[in-house]
Formats: C-alpha cells, sequence, structure tokens
C-alpha cells in the first residue's frame, strides 16, 4: 500500500495566509520525509462562484505546482488528481506532462478525466458534451507525442510535426482514469495503467455527474472486473488510488478521527484492489498541516 497526499484544496484562496513564512517546496519535501509516497495537485482554472459558495474549490495549475513540489524533492511521485483532458489541446497537455516527466526524474503520474463542471468548460471555450469522446483521442494524440510519432484521429491529427523532448518515462507517464461511471471504467481498461474511483453517496453522484460508490465490497467488485477485463486483454492489473469512505472526519482540520477509523480498515483496501490511499487533510494553516502529516504518517504509513 502507498500513501498519497492531496494538497488541501481549501488552502489555495488563502494561500499566503496559510502558508506564512513556508513554501510550497517545503511542503513537499515535509511530505516526502514523512514516508508519502506521491503529492497530488488537483485542477480548476476558471470555476463559477455558485460552485464555490456551495462547496467547489480554487486549485493552482498542477503542472506550475508539481514542478516547484519536483525541484524539493527526489522520491515522491507528482500526480494531477485529475487534468481534466478537455481544458486544453491535447499536444499542450502532453508537452506539459513530458517537460514535468523529463526535469522531475520520471516522477509524474498523470491522473486524467473527462470533467463535470459545464460552467467551467464554457468560460474555458472548451466541449462539454464531447468531453469523452475527446477525452479517448486525446490520450491516443499524447501517448503519440511522447513516443515521437504523430497521431492520425479525426479531431487532433496532424502531419509534419515533433514535440522533443521526449519524456524520460519510455512511452510517456502512467495515466490513471477518474471517475466511476461506465466510460471512466473502459479506459481503464483500454488506455489508461490506473483507476481513481470516487467514493461518494447517491446525494453527491448527481453533482460530480459519475456513479455512487459506498462501500469497500463494491469497490472491491469493481477493481476484480477491471483486472480481469485487463487480463484477457493482455494487461497488467491496474493501479488503483483511493480517497477513503472515511474523508468526511477530516472536515473538522482534526485528523485523529480520521486515522482512528481509516487505520483498522487498511487491509480491507489492500485487499480490495486498492494500491494508493489518498488523504486531503483540512490544515487551516501549515502549522497545522505540520501537525497532520506527522499525524498521518505515525498512524497510517508508519504504523
Amino acid at each position: 500500500m502507498k500513501f498519497n497526499l492531496i494538497f488541501p484544496m481549501r488552502a489555495v484562496k488563502h494561500y499566503r495566509t496559510w502558508i506564512g513564512d513556508s513554501s510550497l517546496g517545503e511542503v513537499a519535501r515535509l511530505v516526502e520525509d514523512a514516508g508519502f509516497d506521491g503529492l497530488a495537485m488537483s485542477e480548476h482554472p476558471y470555476p463559477d462562484r455558485d460552485w464555490l459558495s456551495n462547496g467547489g474549490h480554487h486549485a493552482f495549475d498542477p503542472f506550475v505546482s508539481l514542478s516547484m513540489a519536483a525541484e524539493a524533492t527526489s522520491r515522491i511521485r507528482l500526480i494531477t488528481y485529475i487534468m481534466v483532458a478537455g481544458y486544453r489541446s491535447p499536444y499542450l497537455g502532453a508537452k506539459a506532462a513530458a517537460s514535468l516527466d523529463l526535469l522531475s526524474g520520471g516522477r509524474l503520474t498523470l491522473g486524467m478525466g473527462a470533467g463535470y463542471l459545464k460552467t467551467e468548460f464554457q468560460a474555458l471555450g472548451a466541449d462539454f458534451c464531447r468531453r469523452g469522446k475527446l477525452l479517448d483521442e486525446s490520450i491516443a494524440a499524447m501517448r503519440a507525442t511522447w513516443s515521437g510519432v504523430e497521431h492520425d484521429g479525426p479531431e487532433f491529427g496532424v502531419s509534419n510535426h515533433v514535440s522533443l523532448p521526449l519524456p524520460v518515462t519510455e512511452g510517456g507517464p502512467p495515466i490513471w482514469i477518474g471517475g466511476n461511471s461506465k466510460a471512466a471504467r473502459r479506459r481503464v481498461t483500454q488506455l489508461a495503467d490506473g483507476w481513481m474511483p470516487i467514493g461518494q453517496s447517491a446525494e453527491m453522484a448527481a453533482i460530480t455527474k459519475t456513479p455512487p460508490l459506498e462501500s469497500i465490497e463494491s469497490l472491491a467488485q469493481q477493481i476484480g472486473e477491471l483486472n480481469k477485463n485487463r487480463a484477457d486483454l493482455g494487461k497488467n492489473a491496474i493501479d488503483v488510488s483511493f480517497v477513503p469512505f472515511e474523508k468526511d472526519l477530516l472536515t473538522s482540520g482534526n485528523a485523529t478521527d480520521f486515522c482512528a477509523a481509516v487505520a483498522p480498515e487498511l487491509d480491507a483496501y489492500s485487499e480490495a484492489g486498492v494500491t494508493w490511499i489518498s488523504v486531503e487533510p483540512a490544515s487551516r494553516s501549515i502549522d497545522d498541516f505540520r501537525k497532520d502529516v506527522e499525524l498521518l504518517s505515525e498512524k497510517l504509513i508508519r504504523r
């Protein structure tokens, strides 16, 4: 079992106050020294005010922020959680990913998804209605670019172009797909290297537009089906990164109850096929963050 820390999304809005005299590089070193295996950044370049006032959040540019984290660390993986493919040309995405992968020594994991916030698509001039279809071809275009060949496709096909330097990871960084939908699971089976399912109630599913997932048993069943389908295609078992069902215990800003609830369930998550536990602390300041990371390390990672 590996552990990934998602940078506290609520900290972004008040970052200058939150960070104090510290820096994002120091945050990344703290996470690495605590034994975490990954540091993740979300993506929301231009969300609408209504969504923000109903539980939404701001985010750093994932490639800029993860680049700063890369420079300050040597071991942890740098994870986009998630990059919405439709917000940019796949060739701009491929360039950013290849650059970060190369400059970090091959430590990028590219979490990707179709996205769900229609108003943000509209603000960015992106195609919301065809976002799933475009995601499929974006993955193909990016993989071609990372291999130094041209992509032949109806939306993004080009000729007489090349993008150098190539990523240090042969064929490009691993791609994990976010979401619970049948389309997301198809992409995991056919196109990707990992899955980032969302544990959520039916009420939350209505907001994120991806099916509910409410128990470890259901999660285990779906992971098993995915790995069987991949085995039938001659593919390896997937990495599965999951934010525990107990995540709501973190909303108070205190990680103690969360750790107490999750620690006894780690074996069950592992047996279900989860390979990465992802945690987003709700630390209200950098000082609180240090305490939360130390507690998470002691109770979950180094237990």
